[in-house]
């Protein structure tokens, strides 16, 4: 059943009435669920452990563009989580292949640390925006700079690596991306490319990485819109978590269904599973 706040424990029924279907895979979002900045929320560590043991498989997806992908896994590694490069599935890995397949030539709106993951593709003449999160780099310069590319060529598109609104940042909430695409579409009259969360397409490259079809599969994450009603949308169960951006009454702003369960931190989130696949009739196995 949906759950709410504290404990996280699982039901005998699905909120359809139905036995409990056992889930054998996790997407789980980074920053704000298994840690906020450079700490580690209460037990995660420990529970990512309970995950593995209980024999659910782990990706760990994340939207994060204001840093590499290396930088971000040297992070979590010194935080106690035992992650390796190959479970890491990023919106910027994602990205690139978009911009390799296509044979793109983007002008980056994006953090500088951020850039080494875009290393080697051309950049001469851009005949293409891509936006993440530039912070300091969203300047009138290079914002107006980007809106020339996109008037001066209709068949220039506008890439964003994600839409997101808010992130968590130690001192409060901050501006995303989000906000800059929706003033360049404003600005251009384009309509921006998502390539990362809530995108469908982004889930199914995870799971098909992870093996799972989306039945089998939960996403956990901090936020409602973008991690979870995501991924109710493209057919896994949804998980938010009362850590990093959640603010009370986000669980009602999904843009879809409600969560399969809103619980107090990922901990919470793994004893939601594994209740739910001791009622299907085995903790983790097939």
């Amino acid at each position: 059943m949906a759950g709410s706040g504290g404990g996280g424990g699982g039901g005998d029924v699905d909120v359809d009435g139905t036995a409990p279907q056992r889930i054998r895979g996790a997407l789980i979002d980074l920053n704000g669920t298994l840690h906020v900045g450079d700490t580690a929320t209460p037990g995660s560590q420990a529970a990512l452990r309970r995950l593995r043991d209980a024999g659910v498989a782990c990706r760990f997806v994340t939207n994060t563009t204001k840093d590499t992908i290396s930088n971000l896994l040297a992070l979590v590694q010194g935080l106690g989580f035992d992650i390796s490069n190959q479970e890491v599935f990023s919106s910027l890995t994602a990205t690139r292949r978009l911009l390799e397949a296509r044979q793109l030539r983007p002008f980056m709106l994006l953090h500088p640390k951020a850039l080494p993951d875009f290393e080697g593709l051309p950049t001469h003449e851009p005949n293409c925006v891509v936006v993440g999160l530039a912070k300091e780099a969203f300047t009138y310069e290079n914002l107006n700079a980007a809106a020339r590319i996109l008037l001066n060529d209709p068949d220039a598109p506008l890439i964003a690596i994600h839409k997101g609104r808010l992130f968590k940042e130690p001192d409060g909430l901050s501006l995303g991306p989000g906000p800059f695409v929706v003033a360049l579409e404003y600005a251009t009259g384009r309509v921006a490319q998502v390539v990362g969360k809530p995108e469908a397409s982004f889930f199914q490259l995870a799971l098909s990485d992870l093996g799972c079809s989306p039945g089998d599969a939960v996403m956990i994450g901090d936020d409602a819109r973008d991690d979870v009603g995501g991924a109710q949308g493209a057919g896994l169960r949804g998980l938010v978590v009362q850590t990093g951006k959640f603010r009370p009454g986000d669980e009602a702003a999904t843009g879809g269904a409600p969560p399969a369960a809103t619980v107090r931190d990922f901990a919470a989130a793994v004893d939601w599973i594994l209740a739910q696949n001791a009622a299907a009739g085995g903790v983790g196995g097939g």
